[in-house]
């Protein structure tokens, strides 16, 4: 990086901090069930004859705990539990534990010991934000993502780690601090792909294919998704699935 760009940076990233709204997490259940395509409200599987449900849990930095919605049901954890229940045909069980300003180590130290699920299908890990501000090096990122996952593999028979969110498309940010931070998630993302690729259970999903976003992806702090945003990164991460 040119040595001077950093003032420009530095000076870039204090309006930033000063201008952006510090949104509050989601309030309402932590956990919920998102019934079956095509079932009634009072339809309930498992123990009534119908498909036992698929077991979904949540973890993670502001985008796990809702930032930018009113609800959970509105938020990622919501959106992908119907997503899944549409694509399985079977009712999504669906938990999320997730803190504003989250890096990757208070993930794992701090939130997985709050997650109740033992014996889940699936676990999506939604970390990386704080860590590219925190200007995280790739090596301290591996090591402690390589940690959360392995954890997160006794209580899952699958993990999936979305990449981080692309800065560029961030409106909040000018574009010399976006190019700078999407370089910085660049690096942190390879290392990602590197460590999940090394664990069977492990999935990692690109998501710089959710640009270009329009306005009404990003809620009012024009940093977090809005609901419609939570709906399309859902959708994005339950159709790139692994089979």
């Amino acid at each position: 990086m040119n040595p001077l760009l950093l003032p420009v940076l530095a000076y870039q990233g204090l309006r930033v901090r000063a201008a952006t709204e510090v949104l509050p997490p989601a309030d309402g259940p932590t956990s919920g069930e998102a019934p079956a395509a095509g079932a009634g409200a009072g339809d309930a599987g498992g123990d009534e004859g119908g498909p036992a449900p698929f077991r979904l849990a949540v973890v993670g930095e502001s985008t796990a705990a809702g930032c930018g919605v009113a609800t959970h049901a509105e938020g990622f954890a919501g959106c992908l539990a119907r997503e899944l229940a549409g694509r399985t045909g079977r009712p999504v069980s669906w938990e999320v534990v997730g803190r504003h300003g989250a890096t990757i180590r208070r993930v794992r130290h701090r939130l997985l010991p709050e997650l109740r699920g033992t014996d889940l299908d699936l676990a999506v890990l939604l970390a990386g934000v704080n860590d590219v501000l925190a200007r995280r090096s790739p090596t301290e990122w591996g090591e402690e993502l390589a940690a959360t996952i392995d954890e997160l593999a006794d209580r899952a028979a699958r993990v999936v780690v979305p990449g981080i969110p692309p800065f560029r498309a961030f409106p909040s940010l000018p574009t010399t601090l976006g190019r700078y931070l999407a370089k910085r998630a660049g690096a942190l993302d390879a290392t990602s792909r590197r460590v999940c690729a090394a664990r069977p259970a492990a999935a990692w999903l690109d998501s710089t294919g959710l640009a270009p976003v329009g306005p009404d992806f990003f809620s009012r702090d024009r940093f977090h998704p809005s609901a419609a945003g939570y709906r399309r990164w859902a959708g994005a991460v339950a159709a790139g699935l692994p089979d």
